[in-house]
């Protein structure tokens, strides 16, 4: 003997509203599970924002910072131009690193920036702040490979070698005095430091010396440590959106491009214009004259000589009886639900007649001639009286 499950037993219906639940709760099953999947394996590859000093994850600097820290330097990080010019309390004795990776910064804020320390660290810099802070240096495309130091530089013979993965600098004068670390093979250097006579600017090219992945390879941590540690002070700024804003966020406007505005007029004109078309009257609400106009005594004439033709007496005395019920029982206060037999109850006990009588008027009595369908119409007229006058306060 074959077991049948609660699923088998089911009607066709119910089976086919099953296999529909458990396609849709499977097919969410599976992408809730990828989704989440996704999200953690995006978190775990990139925690934050590149070279972030707040940032645990393999591409931030938080080790290198709290390194720093540790060696006494006292590290402020900052996101806008404004609060980075409140940082740098003492120019001599402050190292500013600035790191603009989303190219946010625009002329006027370069030439803020450059003045606000006396050493200057830029990394990977665009061509605007690079020819603004180190004319005698210019980009050299990118670079790749481990390079040596060969440089009197202290930073850069303490590390001795680095990965030069990233931007390369070439120096195009020659009476500048600036000296070229890690140099490749077509002389493009991976950091170049500029000495002048109030300020001293290192552009470093190698953005995958610092972050926290690569900071412990070869001579990474050697050079990061000696070229931002030189002094007491180091303020790490990489601008955000907050430089962007500026005095004021700009307006729905102001972002918006110059033909937004006549497009939204000119639909706003066109909706109302086919509202006014839509919407507009037709004039006046006439009355039709029909072409015959058929009183209601005429239609009850017509329809008693249709009985009459037909000798249908039983028809036309239900017709009577139907309108007699529905009258007694409303004014016996019965709900028009009520059954028939529940009138015939009520109407007996109201006027004292004996129920049988009263069924038989209401519905058993079958005239057989016109006159006994007469006399049941009458019958019918005087119940309906008796039952109001029964009912009539005194």
């Amino acid at each position: 003997m074959s077991t049948t499950t609660d699923y088998e037993i089911l009607t066709p219906t119910a089976r086919v509203r099953v296999r529909r639940w458990v396609y849709w709760v499977v097919a969410f099953t599976v992408v809730l599970v990828i989704s989440v999947v996704g999200l953690l394996i995006k978190g775990g590859a990139e925690l934050g924002q590149a070279l972030d000093a707040t940032n645990p994850g393999p591409a931030g600097a938080k080790a290198l910072v709290e390194v720093l820290r540790q060696q006494g330097v006292d590290v402020t990080v900052t996101s806008t131009l404004a609060d980075t010019e409140k940082a740098v309390t003492d120019p001599a004795s402050t190292t500013l690193f600035v790191y603009d990776r989303d190219f946010i910064l625009d002329e006027t804020d370069n030439e803020t920036l450059v003045d606000l320390a006396d050493t200057l660290v830029l990394l990977d810099p665009n061509y605007d702040l690079l020819e603004l802070a180190a004319p005698a240096v210019a980009m050299a495309g990118s670079v790749e490979g481990t390079v040596t130091a060969d440089c009197s530089v202290f930073a850069a013979t303490q590390a001795a070698e680095v990965a030069s993965d990233g931007s390369g600098f070439r120096i195009v004068d020659d009476a500048a005095a600036a000296e070229g670390c890690f140099t490749t093979d077509e002389d493009i250097y991976s950091l170049v430091r500029v000495e002048g006579t109030d300020s001293t600017v290192s552009i470093l090219g190698t953005t995958r010396a610092l972050s926290n992945e690569f900071i412990g390879d070869r001579g990474n941590a050697a050079l990061a440590l000696n070229l931002l540690g030189e002094n007491d002070s180091l303020v790490w700024y990489i601008p955000g959106i907050g430089d962007l804003l500026g005095e004021g966020a700009p307006t729905l406007g102001e972002l918006s491009p110059p033909w937004v505005t006549p497009a939204i007029l000119l639909v706003l004109l066109g909706g109302i214009t086919a509202a006014v078309w839509r919407g507009r009257r037709f004039g006046p609400l006439v009355i039709e004259n029909l072409p015959v106009i058929v009183r209601s005594s005429e239609t009850m004439q017509g329809r008693a000589r249709l009985y009459q033709s037909n000798s249908t007496r039983l028809h036309a005395l239900d017709a009577l009886r139907i309108g007699t019920i529905a009258r007694v029982g409303a004014a016996c206060g019965l709900p028009r639900s009520a059954s028939v037999d529940d009138v015939i109850a009520t109407v007996a006990s109201v006027t004292g007649q004996d129920i049988r009588s009263v069924r038989s008027l209401l519905i058993d009595a079958d005239p057989a001639t016109d006159r006994e369908l007469v006399s049941l119409s009458d019958d019918l007229l005087e119940l309906e009286q008796l039952v109001a006058s029964k009912l009539k306060p005194v």
